[in-house]
């Protein structure tokens, strides 16, 4: 059975080590994992990790030094270790420990566990069947904790519901699975998958701040249950990965997987959505008026890398701008009969002039010309 550390261990960065020969990498992945990366894992999983060699009776001293994290840094809870770190040491642990887990449930899951379950998830068609094989699967590999996939309304959430208590591991078992099932998904349907919001069922750890890096959006502690929250529409997407991607996924590192997930393959819905949702405090009928800045605030990317995505998915910004303009002047002309000027304002434009320009080079017509012509079809 050929080991999945793809899946197990994905921690900011934290890629699943492999058998001796080489190994794979995380399906998601802080990008440039080398040791002089900026340190932003806090060292409190380090400890965890420690615990779990404590448990078995054995020292962490190999994998320590491995990681090259002194033993002097474990006590400082301000202290953070770097991607490359966190990768190595859980990839001596987990070898030395023979438990994908690391210790968080009651029994371990031996090499290969995780591999099982991404084998079993692979031939799905779409990533809503795959996540839904995932958590049942899952559970049948340890039922200390539950996962479940739902959906209400627009929003997609990924939950866990514990069946026993996980004691001094609870946080890092519920984070690492929850990174292990998004970066499976990001890698499944080769997208970024960004996060709406992430909550848990703990109170906030004194390194809450890390977790901005570990869950890119809102995080909120004391919730009544752990879970993620993504635009459902991902679920939709079918998968791009087979078996054969899943073996080399498994054996080989890939260092440029990372580069992967920051496509996002609903970008260019996503953007078009903001464009034509009002602003809180405007009308309903009302366009905002987005910058590619405020818009790439939204979408929790740079300005740069937004235009750089939405041209790798053949759009831009100012495409999709034009587009749910001529969308929303049309309904407006269509179906009511407000005046240009106030069609012009609804639409985005500063001035009646600007927008009848415009219109006439999406249709060939006046606003006006539109509107007479629209009022003769039966």
């Amino acid at each position: 059975m050929v080991a999945n550390r793809a899946t197990a261990g994905t921690l900011c960065g934290v890629k699943s080590p492999a058998p001796p020969a080489p190994r794979p990498t995380a399906p998601v992945t802080a990008p440039f994992a080398t040791p002089s990366a900026t340190a932003a894992t806090p060292i409190a999983f380090v400890r965890a990790i420690v615990l779990a060699y404590e448990r078995r009776g054995l020292s962490p001293e190999r994998a320590l030094a491995q990681a090259q994290i002194a033993p002097q840094l474990l006590p400082d809870d301000s202290a953070r270790i770097t991607a490359w770190q966190m990768e190595q040491i859980s990839d001596a642990a987990m070898q030395e420990l023979d438990d994908e887990a690391l210790g968080w449930f009651s029994r371990r899951l031996p090499w290969g566990s995780y591999g099982m379950l991404a084998r079993a998830s692979i031939s799905s068609p779409t990533l809503q069947v795959a996540l839904a094989r995932w958590c049942r699967h899952h559970g049948l590999l340890a039922d200390d904790i539950a996962l479940h996939l739902t959906t209400q309304g627009d929003t997609a959430t990924l939950a866990i519901t514990e069946a026993r208590d996980l004691g001094a591991l609870r946080e890092f078992c519920l984070v690492s699975v929850l990174r292990n099932a998004h970066g499976l998904a990001c890698w499944m349907v080769d997208s970024r998958i960004p996060l709406i919001a992430a909550e848990f069922a703990f109170d906030a750890p004194l390194h809450a701040d890390a977790y901005a890096v570990l869950f890119r959006g809102p995080s909120t502690f004391g919730a009544p249950r752990t879970a993620i929250h993504f635009d459902a529409r991902y679920l939709h997407l079918p998968l791009r990965r087979d078996e054969q991607a899943l073996r080399q996924m498994l054996q080989h590192a890939l260092p440029l997987t990372v580069l992967h997930y920051r496509r996002d393959r609903l970008l260019v819905q996503r953007v078009r959505q903001l464009l034509a949702a009002p602003l809180p405090g405007q009308p309903a009928h009302a366009l905002p008026q987005h910058s590619a800045e405020s818009l790439a605030a939204l979408l929790h990317v740079s300005p740069r890398t937004l235009h750089r995505q939405l041209k790798e998915e053949g759009a831009t910004l100012q495409g999709l701008k034009d587009e749910v303009r001529r969308t929303r002047a049309v309904e407006l002309l269509h179906r009511t009969q407000r005046p240009i000027k106030q069609v012009a304002e609804a639409a985005g434009f500063e001035n009646e002039k600007s927008f009848i320009r415009a219109f006439r080079g999406w249709t060939g017509q006046s606003p006006a010309e539109f509107r007479r012509a629209q009022a003769k079809i039966p």
